[in-house]
């Protein structure tokens, strides 16, 4: 069992991505409360989100959440390409390789671009973000959501890419090897 680890290649990199993006979200967990504790005595800014759900705030709850369903699907992909690698005995070898590169590369840039965008769209257009220049709310603002609508869908798109590109490398290893 223990040199099963040795033979899942992309395996062993999907799941050192899931780690990463799970320090990144932690990270920016960490630097939130941190910023609450900073600026407690002037506001409670997850309440406040929270309260003006109904504006741009709900990018932020939305980007966040998002973030955590992204990073369990890095993790779920790993066990799909150790499961590929180790149980099927399959081996990825040539575009298949090139195929499940575009994968591993578009989910750990187009995700965390998608999510974290979203997330500066919300703090920005509910006005949170002034807080951090200003020292104060600043007015909501929805037209910073129409600013990074175009951002947000290409990130999208490059995470869209790197899925596809994942499935057929996965479905044709699948089908290549089998007898």
């Amino acid at each position: 069992m223990a040199s099963d680890i040795h033979r899942t290649k992309w395996g062993n990199r999907f799941i050192i991505t899931a780690i990463i993006q799970g320090g990144i979200m932690t990270s920016l967990a960490l630097s939130m409360v941190a910023s609450q504790f900073v600026f407690a005595n002037n506001f409670d800014m997850i309440q406040f989100l929270s309260l003006s759900f109904e504006g741009p705030a709900k990018w932020f709850f939305l980007g966040i959440v998002f973030y955590l369903i992204f990073i369990v699907a890095i993790a779920v992909t790993a066990i799909f390409y150790i499961h590929l690698e180790v149980n099927l005995r399959r081996q990825i070898s040539g575009i298949l390789s090139i195929l499940a590169w575009i994968h591993l590369v578009g989910m750990n840039i187009g995700g965390p671009l998608t999510t974290l965008l979203m997330i500066f769209a919300g703090l920005s257009g509910s006005g949170v973000l002034s807080v951090f220049i200003e020292g104060k709310i600043g007015p909501q603002n929805i037209d910073i959501l129409n600013a990074l609508t175009t951002p947000i869908a290409l990130s999208i798109g490059i995470l869209s890419i790197g899925v596809i590109c994942g499935g057929l490398a996965y479905t044709l290893t699948y089908i290549k090897g089998k007898k």
